[in-house]
């Protein structure tokens, strides 16, 4: 008759507990960034048919901005899912070393055509800043995750690069803002233009939170 010994077999339990959660949130977080970047490569058929009915004229006045802006975010989506994976940075540092620099370019390309085309978006002046301030806020994160990481810094360059991703991931909140307020009844405008704050500013703040609790 063998002894029982609770840690033997508690302590895997609760560590299944525990993971399964966050399995789920990385799986559901991976479907939702590629569904996006799917969805989003339809622009480039540049059928004005698939562009947004009140942002038609505009979008075909600005098409360069346009396509450099949703071009980027659909590389970056992609490409950052592989930056968070630890297996990939620890057996394959070098893919994630190149993996990384296709993140960083994509992130500028979107961040730059954000910049571009925030300007003329729906609902001035509200939700033109919100999207601008976006822009310069993904920048800034993507830069200074890349500054750290050619320093030599690996967790400072592992936190802004979660902050960066999260502000990335705002072309799915953004989406799901307006999917789930649509059936409210609140004005469009209304809902478009807290969007286009509301949405970043839940991503960075559940990426403060991720940051905390890894500390």
């Amino acid at each position: 008759m063998t002894s029982h010994h609770p840690g033997a077999t508690e302590v895997p339990t609760a560590a299944r507990k525990s993971g399964a959660p966050q399995r789920a949130g990385r799986i559901a977080v991976a479907t939702l960034a590629l569904l996006v970047a799917a969805v989003s490569a339809r622009y480039f058929t540049l059928d004005p048919d698939t562009f947004l009915a009140d942002q038609r004229t505009v979008y075909l006045a600005h098409l360069a901005p346009l396509l450099l802006h949703i071009g980027g975010g659909i590389g970056a989506l992609s490409l950052g899912l592989l930056q968070f994976l630890p297996g990939l940075r620890a057996r394959r540092p070098a893919l994630h070393r190149w993996t990384g620099r296709g993140y960083v370019l994509a992130a500028a390309a979107t961040g730059l055509g954000g910049l571009l085309i925030a300007p003329h978006g729906l609902y001035p002046p509200v939700a033109p800043l919100g999207f601008a301030l976006l822009a310069v806020l993904t920048l800034t994160t993507t830069a200074l995750g890349l500054h750290h990481a050619r320093h030599g810094r690996v967790p400072a360059h592992h936190r802004w690069m979660l902050r960066s991703y999260a502000l990335m991931f705002t072309a799915v909140t953004f989406r799901l803002w307006l999917l789930a307020l649509g059936p409210t009844g609140l004005p469009a405008a209304a809902i478009y233009a807290s969007g286009a704050w509301v949405s970043w500013i839940i991503n960075l703040a559940v990426a403060e939170q991720l940051l905390r609790r890894a500390r």
